[in-house]
């Protein structure tokens, strides 16, 4: 053997002094080599290739067909020498090979890796490994048969015929192992969501059977109990037996596997009702026939190029065939209809059009030996076909298929806080749950990634609380990681949608059931299972309460402002016309009371009062109309006062005790709504079946547009949003269920409902699809409904109202209706305590003005009567004066008088100046009974003598 090493050399050497290419005439003689497992094939080669050369039409003119014929060896080394040796000095443009199934296939991995490093294409017709797919070490390869991981097709189709969603895939910890998970793992995110599934559990195993033992350790954590095996022959016989120890294979268990794991001892091995997946058309022959096709097919149409010989020598180790890449792309966009059925090859050089049959083992009565018998087959183009009626499940079941889940005791619950549905709160001092509620443990991932003990309370924990309780089963309950209900969507810049919140935990199998307000769509609905609605509800609006203004002119909103201006002017001028006509009547008040008290007289404020008094209703104290004319008005004016009182008592009873909250918009076919603007924002909660509504709904597309940009994470940010009393930032309209917008508006007096109810639809509990506990939680909700339970529930948690809603229900009256009444009180008292100072004022001012002008009148008097008095004295000393005269010149005439000196008379002429100046200078009060002393003095004064007169007069004054 090491001879034949050593002398390589020697053999090229030899190889190329052969011929490398005949020539008959003016015929093309091709060379294609045949590496295959057996001698007996050589013979059936040269008889196709002789049919193929006398069918001319299906080779190219002039050319002829040869074969270069070898028995592949088993070992690598020898078959990459016979490529060199027998093969290339020939000038093949093709190499077929293929290798029993108990030969390695790193013979053929040899020949591909020689013929691919001169660009010989080489074609495999029995080889499936995963490997020969990678076109950066098999370069020139192709194949007339698929790889072990297409059979993962298959399965896909298997799971979408009979409805299994979930699945536990086992594969060996090796390359085809690895390959077979990737295909499937793709077809499971390229599935839609109608037939979609998911890998629950991927175990993995070392070929060998070195941890086989162990594989299923772990497998009552797992719900699913469809199981997809990929393995050997020896290791599948291993997993059979562990399979068995765990009552795996029993009724309810669903198994799908791979070629080898049903074949020689897996399949004696293997229990009843496995289904397996067989390649169609493994026949050696029909496979070097097809091959043989491909090749002459691609010949046609690659000589019609310029092209150029394949090398003769491998000696050159820097030459290659530089038509070989070529005459490669030529092979593989090659189609044909061959013994196997329709061939056609991808860009990996794979088979890409294969057919299977699918095979169940069943156990053979009568030799008690384990059989597989067809089923059904699958085709590339015609795909699935079933026989279920003589299908066999594990467990020597037949007819129903089996759940192919675990009814485990023990759930996974999702929830998220939404109130009145889910209340968390922290635990109590003592790390536990109150007792005084009905609360139960969750968990809730905090900002630091870890899990934090919390209490859940509310409606939809109490109803987990009944279902665990009825139908006896263990729970776990965790608040959803993201904080969203569930919506499809492209997350880290993949091209592939992917579920987010509690349906992403559902579907990727965090969770086993979803108990929170989970609104049912048809969306959802394809990818998990839903209850029955626990309770029905729609799509409703949570607005503020519009501001009216200041509340304490709430009883001004009877009447509009104009019509309380004309009451107002109405007033004054019935009371002047009333005033003008009792005045100018002859009957009237004023005329007939003159030659009376005229107390009762129709005054102008007495008719003013008289006016606003039968308007008020106060009634009247003072003077009323007399005439005629005057009582004719009154009438009438009482009149209008009566219509006007009772139209204001009716309009003040629709304001104030049946006084609804406005609110700023109508409904969801409010303008402000439909024709969106910046001035006025609404929103709903990211990722939620609300937003999933509106990208639904075409009529609604503008509305979804606009409330992307403003979408809120959670329904509590969105509400206090909302109350918020900043006018910057505020959202003026939410979107959500209704029965959570009842809840937040019967506590938060300040939000109110508006509109219709759009959007119908249910909560329900979610379920992984095809999950046993779907349909025994549906009938208990059920249950529920006509027993009492639901309603009681709604009573306890929902319809607990603070705020009244409902807009037939009328109004109690607060302070905030009727302060601008009692306002209007403490003004008339605030204007009334001023007034009376006022009017104290005024008295007293009026008062001492009395008093000033009673002393100027006394004043006057007394000064009157002094003027009076001075005359009087004056008149009197005149005529006392006349008298001394008369008397002194009758004394005159009887005595002679002597004559007056100068001096005399100039003391006469000062004595009346002193005289007139005395009655000037004395005392106004002086009273009358002064007057006798001065008649006295004047006496006196007579009784002297002349010249004595001057000085009593002067001692007088």
């Amino acid at each position: 053997m090491w001879l034949r090493y050593c002398c390589l050399p020697a053999y090229i050497l030899l190889a190329w002094f052969l011929p490398t290419e005949l020539v008959d005439g003016n015929v093309r003689h091709v060379n294609i080599g045949f590496l295959l497992s057996k001698e007996d094939y050589h013979g059936y080669v040269n008889e196709v290739l002789n049919e193929l050369n006398d069918r001319s039409q299906l080779l190219p003119s002039n050319t002829k067909l040869n074969a270069t014929f070898q028995v592949l060896s088993w070992n690598p080394i020898e078959s990459a020498l016979s490529v060199c040796q027998t093969l290339v000095p020939t000038q093949v443009y093709a190499v077929v090979v293929s290798h029993s199934r108990n030969m390695s296939s790193t013979s053929p991995a040899s020949i591909s890796y020689t013929c691919g490093f001169y660009r010989i294409p080489v074609i495999g017709i029995s080889t499936r490994e995963h490997v020969f797919s990678d076109k950066h070490i098999h370069m020139s390869f192709l194949r007339t048969v698929p790889p072990y991981s297409h059979q993962a097709l298959v399965w896909a189709d298997l799971l979408r015929y009979f409805g299994w969603t979930r699945v536990v895939l086992i594969t060996s910890d090796d390359q085809d192992g690895r390959a077979i998970y990737k295909t499937f793992h793709g077809l499971e995110d390229d599935l839609d969501g109608s037939n979609g599934f998911m890998i629950e559990r991927s175990l993995i195993y070392k070929p060998g059977g070195e941890n086989i033992t162990n594989l299923f350790t772990s497998i009552s954590e797992v719900q699913s109990r469809v199981f997809l095996l990929y393995a050997s022959e020896s290791d599948a016989v291993q997993v059979y037996a562990e399979a068995a120890k765990h009552n795996l294979t029993t009724d309810g268990n669903v198994w799908f596997v791979t070629e080898d794991a049903l074949t020689g001892k897996a399949l004696q091995q293997a229990p009843e009702g496995i289904i397996s997946v067989h390649l169609n058309g493994s026949d050696e022959r029909s496979h070097v026939t097809d091959a043989i096709h491909v090749i002459a097919k691609a010949l046609k149409s690659f000589f019609e190029e310029n092209t150029t010989a394949p090398p003769k020598t491998c000696q050159n180790s820097g030459h290659f065939w530089s038509s070989g890449p070529s005459f490669y792309r030529k092979l593989i966009g090659t189609k044909v209809e061959g013994e196997t059925g329709y061939l056609s090859f991808n860009m990996q050089g794979d088979r890409a059009t294969p057919s299977y049959v699918i095979y169940n083992s069943k156990r053979n009565i009568t030799t008690g030996v384990t059989e597989h018998v067809k089923v059904g087959e699958w085709d590339s183009l015609t795909q699935l076909k079933v026989d279920t009626a003589h299908l066999v499940w594990p467990g020597g079941r037949m007819g129903r298929k089996p759940e192919g889940v675990s009814s485990s005791s023990k759930l996974q619950i999702t929830t998220i806080e939404t109130h009145p549905f889910v209340f968390v709160e922290p635990l109590d001092s003592e790390g536990k749950c109150s007792q005084t509620i009905s609360a139960v443990e969750c968990h809730k991932h905090n900002a630091t990634g870890e899990w934090s003990k919390m209490c859940c309370k509310g409606f939809c924990i109490d109803l987990l609380v009944k279902l665990a309780s009825n139908l006896n089963f263990s729970y776990e309950v965790h608040l959803v990681e993201d904080g969203l209900y569930g919506s499809l969507e492209i997350t880290n810049n993949n091209t592939k949608k992917t579920w987010n919140g509690m349906v992403g935990e559902l579907i990727t199998g965090k969770a086993n059931m979803i108990v929170a307000p989970l609104t049912i769509n048809n969306e959802r609905a394809q990818f998990i299972d839903f209850s029955v609605p626990f309770k029905y509800q729609g799509l409703t609006i949570l607005v503020k309460k519009k501001d009216h203004g200041s509340s304490f002119a709430s009883f001004f909103q009877p009447f509009e402002t104009a019509l309380w201006l004309l009451i107002g002017l109405a007033v004054h001028i019935v009371a002047l016309i009333l005033y003008v006509l009792d005045r100018f009547s002859p009957f009237g008040r004023f005329k007939s009371s003159q030659s009376s008290d005229d107390q009762d007289a129709l005054t102008l404020s007495s008719a003013m009062w008289f006016s606003w008094g039968v308007l008020l209703n106060s009634g009247m104290g003072e003077g009323t109309p007399r005439s005629l004319s005057a009582r004719v008005l009154g009438m009438v004016w009482a009149g209008f006062a009566m219509i006007m009182v009772a139209s204001y008592t009716a309009n003040l009873a629709a304001f104030l005790v049946l006084d609804r909250p406005e609110a700023s918009i109508t409904g969801i076919n409010d303008p402000r709504l439909r024709n969106p603007s910046e001035s006025f924002k609404y929103a709903t909660v990211t990722g939620s079946s609300v937003e999933q509504y509106f990208k639904r709904q075409v009529e609604l597309s503008t509305m979804y547009r606009f409330m992307e940009n403003y979408n809120y994470g959670t329904v509590d940010e969105a509400i206090e949003a909302l109350s918020a009393n900043s006018y910057s930032s505020q959202l003026d309209a939410f979107i959500w269920d209704s029965a959570v917008l009842d809840y937040v508006a019967s506590n938060n007096c300040n939000l109110v409902t508006v509109g219709e109810l759009f959007g119908r639809c249910g909560f329900g509990l979610g379920f992984q699809k095809g999950s046993p506990w779907t349909e025994k939680i549906s009938l208990e909700v059920l249950s529920f409904h006509e027993s009492g339970v639901m309603e009681a529930l709604d009573g306890e948690w929902i319809s607990n109202k603070h705020c009244k809603l409902s807009d037939n229900q009328p109004a109690t009256l607060g302070l905030s209706n009727m302060a601008g009444v009692f306002i209007l009180v403490a003004g008339g008292i605030v204007m009334g305590v001023p007034l009376i100072f006022v009017e104290i004022f005024y008295k007293h001012h009026m008062e001492t003005k009395e008093k000033q002008m009673q002393l100027a009148r006394m004043a006057a008097q007394r000064w009157r009567g002094t003027v009076q008095r001075r005359r009087t004295i004056r008149q009197t000393l005149l005529n006392k004066a006349q008298q001394v005269r008369e008397n002194q010149k009758s004394n005159m005439r009887t005595w002679p008088l002597p004559a007056k000196t100068k001096d005399e008379e100039s003391r006469e002429s000062d004595i009346a100046t002193i005289s007139q100046t005395h009655q000037s200078v004395i005392d106004p009060t002086q009273s009358n009974s002064d007057l006798p002393l001065l008649h006295s003095r004047g006496s006196c004064c007579h009784r002297n003598h002349l010249t004595g007169q001057a000085e009593v007069l002067e001692h007088t004054v």
